[in-house]
């Protein structure tokens, strides 16, 4: 027991401290959350965009061409790898401007944004519909109504899965290596190959990731008390 402590140990001390190679994990780190918060605002507000163009009728009833282009972008979203929108963003869309973060962002924005979409309409649904006509009877128009009564009460009512979401768009950016960004995960690869030892790397970046994740979580469920608190006063 005594020589497997030690030689962990010994692994432990190659993996983190040797070289100071700490400092690289946080840097990734750092290169996560920069890429997932940005990325997370970014498809917030195309979510929102979107689901308002989805939701958008004519004075007959049928749909217009806005809410068309809507579905056909979530269909081409949701019905295409993670990794290969970012490849395409890197190699084709963006290909005279190599910047990483840049491009990750906007991938992974445009990719959230059309989850969230969904999440935003069903947000606005859930608001009773004379909530509307309340705001038409006030003298408010379509928008107006939509701006400032309905929209605040859909956004109380996605802010945990939007939340969630942000969860899964943090664990997703573990790809952007393919665009060469030196993000958490692939530094762990990178001190693994150069120490011929991936144990210690890899399962030291996954215990990374757990704890953001986990205090995230922890953040997201006070957050839904406190919503539902507010919600029976």
């Amino acid at each position: 027991m005594s020589e497997w402590f030690a030689e962990t140990a010994a692994k432990f001390q190659v993996a983190f401290l040797e070289g100071d190679r700490w400092k690289l994990y946080f840097s990734g780190l750092g290169v996560t959350l920069e890429i997932s918060i940005f990325a997370a605002i970014l498809g917030v507000g195309i979510g929102t965009v979107v689901a308002l163009m989805k939701m958008s009728i004519r004075r007959d009833g049928k749909r217009t061409i806005l809410s068309y282009i809507a579905q056909i972008y979530i269909d081409i979203i949701r019905g295409t790898p993670s990794v290969l929108q970012l490849l395409i963003m890197w190699f084709i869309i963006m290909a005279n401007n190599k910047n990483g973060v840049l491009v990750a962002v906007l991938s992974f924005g445009i990719n959230s944004g059309a989850y969230v979409s969904e999440i935003m309409r069903a947000g606005i649904q859930a608001v009773d519909h004379g909530q509307m006509e309340a705001g038409r009877s006030l003298g408010l128009s379509k928008g107006q109504t939509m701006r400032y009564i309905i929209l605040p009460q859909a956004v109380k009512n996605v802010l945990p899965p939007i939340g969630n979401e942000f969860i899964v768009l943090l664990k997703e950016t573990a790809i952007v290596g393919y665009v060469s960004l030196s993000d958490l995960t692939r530094t762990a690869s990178q001190i693994s190959s150069r120490t011929y030892e991936p144990f210690m790397p890899l399962i030291g970046a996954a215990v990374i990731y757990f704890i953001v994740i986990k205090i995230l979580s922890v953040l997201l469920d006070r957050l839904e008390r406190r919503l539902r608190k507010g919600d029976h006063r």
